[in-house]
């Protein structure tokens, strides 16, 4: 997203996390800008049952946590390294100077912010309305052509678990796993080793 090399000219410090290590907590104040240099993120919350919901999964290249940096308020969630993960972190201080230094940076950080409140506003209907089948087709097809830029068929290799898929769409894995099948069978879905293609 931001080019490492202003990231750094600004302060950014260079941070590793394992796979399940927290990166920030819901609640904690927002004073940070972070971007994924290698690994996966993912932001999520829990209900009282301790039912994992997924806000959001980030790759390489992306940034996470953004709103809350803008509009002064404390996390909605937390996030925490899905997989072994180099972040860069930026001040909030430095990073409003970097966006005031770099107009072209400010404006591929609003479109990505923009590009996350319709897939999100998309998704709420979507929960509340649609079937299981089309909700996960939904969430594949954003990470294919918003994510990963692809467009060819089965081109796609879903680089989430089934559980991720789950906690990202509010069903259960179970539901999930039927619906996969199914999906493949209609011939939207290819499944190889167990890996789902899109």
């Amino acid at each position: 997203m931001i080019a490492e090399d202003i990231l750094f000219r600004f302060g950014a410090e260079k941070l590793a996390f394992l796979k399940g290590e927290k990166i920030f907590s819901e609640g904690q104040p927002a004073l940070c800008y972070f971007q994924i240099l290698r690994g996966e993120v993912k932001m999520n919350n829990f209900n009282d049952d301790g039912k994992e919901f997924i806000q959001g999964i980030f790759f390489a290249g992306q940034s996470f946590g953004e709103p809350p940096l803008f509009a002064d308020v404390k996390y909605p969630a937390h996030a925490e390294a899905l997989s072994d993960a180099e972040v860069l972190r930026v001040s909030k201080e430095n990073f409003l100077k970097l966006l005031k230094a770099h107009p072209d940076e400010h404006l591929s950080i609003t479109k990505a912010l923009a590009s996350r409140l319709y897939y999100k506003a998309i998704m709420a209907a979507e929960l509340s309305s649609q079937e299981p089948e089309h909700r996960i087709l939904r969430i594949i097809d954003y990470l294919k052509k918003h994510v990963h830029d692809l467009y060819e068929p089965f081109s796609f290799q879903v680089n989430i678990t089934r559980q991720q898929i789950a906690d990202l769409t509010g069903l259960r894995v179970e539901t999930v796993i039927r619906a996969t099948k199914s999906l493949e069978k209609k011939g939207e879905l290819k499944i190889k080793n167990r890996k789902l293609f899109r």
